[in-house]
């Protein structure tokens, strides 16, 4: 009869979690995300909104269910998808690189970025190119923040570290051997506040998480980096796709997601997105 009772129990504790992890028929989906890339996602007191979470919840109202955004370090979004046991997907304006795309299933991308450079709006020695943008070469010698695993770290350190004879990367770098340092930090917002504490020189990330630091940090400035075209080409951009990732045979998530995201990025008779306009919303410029 203990044995039983026992039994019994243990089932019912399963049931009762059960419960308490899904909604109505459906299981509630666990986003990851890094509540410090606005517009996409940023915190507005404890709560988490942007871009991303508009996104996913609408797949959510599609898929007859809720979702739940948990903000984590970016470095930890990719691999905790991958896992799938504590997330169902991560959206934190992820670039899709072959890398990531072992680990993950990737939605189609929904965003085209460039690489921004912030820095001190008195700072002298950033030169530019007709006030339009910022050549790599410039920033021979200075000391870069980047945030941790984002694009921006990734092309940085190749700038900086990459040589033809290492087979990692198998090309030399613009800043090789110039000087250069890299700085990682938990977020873009502290790589920021690290130039105005003089602690480094610049800041590489996002164009639009660059331009909302800017907006709402005074003495700040920040343009397009680019890389300096060989004779007779002209000087090109650093681009890269945002789409949402989800843990890999998770085809009715993704599928949920790719139907969202294709209704949202229809033009309307003006020419503009859904997207567009949250995107517009979240800069505050609407």
């Amino acid at each position: 009869m203990k044995k039983l009772f026992s039994t019994l129990l243990a089932a019912a504790m399963l049931a009762s979690a059960a419960l308490l992890t899904s909604c109505g028929d459906n299981e509630k989906i666990i986003v990851h995300t890094n509540a410090y890339f606005a517009p996409f996602e940023y915190f507005v007191g404890t709560d988490i909104a942007g871009v991303d979470v508009d996104v996913m919840n609408k797949v959510a109202e599609k898929m007859d269910t809720s979702v739940e955004f948990k903000s984590v370090e970016f470095s930890a979004i990719i691999d905790n998808v991958s896992a799938g046991k504590v997330c169902d997907c991560g959206a934190a304006g992820i670039t899709i690189t072959d890398e990531r795309k072992e680990k993950v299933d990737f939605s189609i991308p929904y965003y085209t970025s460039v690489q921004y450079v912030i820095w001190a709006a008195d700072d002298d020695s950033i030169e530019t190119t007709d006030d339009k943008y910022v050549l790599w070469d410039v920033l021979a010698g200075k000391d870069i923040g980047v945030q941790t695993d984002t694009t921006g770290a990734i092309y940085t350190d190749g700038e900086i570290n990459a040589t033809e004879d290492n087979k990692d990367y198998g090309y030399d770098g613009v800043l090789h051997g110039s000087g250069a340092e890299m700085f990682n930090y938990d977020n873009a917002q502290l790589a920021a506040d690290a130039i105005s504490a003089n602690k480094i020189d610049v800041v590489i990330i996002d164009e639009l998480p660059a331009k909302y630091i800017v907006d709402k940090n005074d003495g700040l400035k920040c343009l397009p980096i680019y890389y300096a075209g060989g004779e007779g080409e002209e000087d090109s951009p650093t681009e890269e796709q945002y789409a949402i990732c989800v843990t890999k045979g998770n085809d009715e998530l993704l599928k949920a997601i790719n139907e969202v995201l294709t209704d949202m990025m229809k033009k309307n008779d003006e020419g503009k997105t859904q997207i567009d306009e949250l995107l517009m919303k979240h800069m505050g410029l609407d």
